[in-house]
């Protein structure tokens, strides 16, 4: 009798050990969305307020970069803007996986979800550094000039965003990893 109490305790101590294993990996999930949040937020809002204006001969002349101009960055921005709703509405589902333990199906909806997004924040992310890419080294082939020397604010501001943003992509991949490993230790 006493070595059968004796396993009951054992696997309960373990089926703990696992419990709180798993709500670690919940809380740490919901901090990373949050930061990938303020990631994809502010990469879009920096990117979609860039612009310059420079003078050209005479005050009544002027060259004039903005966002809106290259559709890969309006992409961008759209993709962080999407990404981010994403992932402030997901927070309330996120922080079930903290109280309840009793998860998969939610979880399961989750990856799926963060993969999609991550692939679409992914291609805007892409798209817009081949343009960056452009803008600050040109291509000589097809006699595009490299405009960073010129609009030197719009191309930093332009590189911070895509900082931002391929750091949220890192993140959203974290995310999956630690979403199915929390999902492979329940069975």
């Amino acid at each position: 009798m006493k070595s059968g109490q004796a396993e009951i305790d054992e696997s309960s101590k373990g089926t703990q050990k696992r419990g709180l294993m798993s709500r670690r990996i919940a809380i740490f999930e919901f901090l990373l969305r949050i930061i990938a949040f303020f990631n994809t937020i502010s990469s879009a809002i920096l990117m979609a307020t860039t612009n310059e204006t420079l003078p050209f001969f005479t005050q009544f002349i002027r060259f004039h970069a903005d966002y809106n101009d290259l559709p890969a960055l309006t992409f961008f921005v759209v993709a962080n803007a999407v990404v981010s709703g994403y992932l402030i509405l997901s927070l309330p589902l996120a922080f079930v996986h903290i109280v309840k333990k009793k998860t998969e199906n939610s979880r399961i909806l989750l990856i799926v979800l963060d993969v999609a997004m991550g692939g679409l924040l992914a291609s805007g992310a892409s798209s817009a550094a081949a343009i960056v890419y452009l803008a600050h080294n040109g291509n000589n082939n097809t006699n595009w000039f490299p405009v960073c020397q010129q609009f030197n604010s719009f191309c930093e501001r332009t590189s911070g965003s895509l900082i931002g943003s391929f750091i949220a992509v890192a993140l959203l991949i974290l995310l999956i990893i630690l979403s199915a490993f929390a999902l492979s230790r329940r069975h």
